[in-house]
C-alpha cells in the first residue's frame, strides 16, 4: 500500500538519520574515553569528591545520549527497509494500516496508537 506522502517521510527519515550518524561518528569512542577519565579520575588523590561525581555524571550522560542516537538509527533503518519492502505503514501487531497523521508525527511507528502500548 504505497502513499506518495512517504517520499516527505523518507527525505524527514533520511535527513533524521545523516544527523544521527554525525552525531555517532563524533562520539564513537566515547566509552572508551568515558573508561579513561574514569579511571584518571580514580587516580586523582587530591582531588574534591564532588568534581570526581560531576564528570561521571556527565560521561554517563553522554554515552546514555550515544546509546539513545544508536536506537533511534536501528529505528529509522527499520522504517526505511519497511518503505523498502512494501510493509511500512502497517502495524506489526495486527496487519492494519497505521494513520497517516501518526507516521508523520512518528515516522518510525510500528504500531497503531491503540497497539504501540501494548509493546512497552
Amino acid at each position: 500500500m504505497y502513499n506518495p506522502m512517504w517520499e516527505e517521510l523518507r527525505v524527514q527519515l533520511m535527513e533524521e538519520k545523516n544527523r544521527l550518524e554525525q552525531r555517532v561518528k563524533e562520539a564513537e569512542d566515547l566509552p572508551a574515553l568515558i573508561e579513561e577519565s574514569v579511571g584518571e579520575l580514580n587516580s586523582l588523590d587530591d582531588q574534591h569528591p564532588g568534581d570526581s561525581g560531576t564528570e561521571l555524571y556527565e560521561r554517563q550522560k553522554d554515552l546514555t545520549m550515544f546509546r539513545h542516537a544508536k536506537e533511534q538509527l536501528e529505528e529509522i533503518d527499520h522504517a526505511l527497509n519497511k518503505m523498502d519492502d512494501g510493509t511500512y505503514g502497517i502495524c506489526e501487531k495486527t496487519g492494519e494500516p497505521i494513520p497517516l497523521e501518526r507516521l508523520q508525527a512518528m515516522p518510525t511507528a510500528r504500531y497503531t496508537i491503540k497497539h504501540s502500548h501494548d509493546e512497552l
